[in-house]
């Protein structure tokens, strides 16, 4: 009971958040964190560029880069918005494809050259040429032995 009382109220936030549809958007839809981090830099810049010491309605009608950075912002989170809207996206699993099939064909391709010395031949003739058969034929007279008893210089 005494653990109860020390984290009652913790529990209760944490069962509270894992409930919260939408924080749970935020934990796991990265296109939605990335339009919530732009939007608090191009926020974050505008406010920055309208502290700097001129009036703030001079900032905001002659400051293109603050127009800039406000459109951003708004962009940003209307982005943001609308994908807390609509459902979420499930995860695409994708089974075969193009990327498995080629790695399928190179694997089996290695294993027949690995194993068929016929095929490796063919593949060595296409690539490089069909090799010739060479027999050798010397343009010189063998020498002759030298007789018995005679002693070579």
């Amino acid at each position: 009971m005494a653990a109860k009382d020390k984290f009652g109220k913790a529990g209760e936030a944490a069962r509270a958040a894992q409930r919260n549809r939408y924080l749970l958007r935020l934990i796991e839809d990265d296109e939605l964190r990335a339009n919530l981090l732009s939007a608090y830099a191009a926020a974050r810049g505008a406010y920055g560029r309208m502290s700097n010491g001129k009036p703030t309605t001079q900032a905001l009608f002659r400051d293109r880069k603050l127009q800039r950075e406000l459109s951003e912002a708004v962009s940003a989170l209307r982005q943001a918005t609308s994908s807390l809207r609509e459902p979420a996206k499930p995860a695409r699993r994708r089974r075969g494809g193009i990327g498995r099939s080629l790695l399928l064909l190179a694997v089996g391709s290695v294993l027949a050259l690995a194993l068929s010395e016929t095929l490796r031949t063919k593949v060595l003739d296409v690539l490089f040429g069909a090799e010739e058969e060479f027999d050798y034929s010397s343009t010189t007279a063998p020498e002759q032995p030298a007789p018995a008893g005679v002693a070579s210089e």
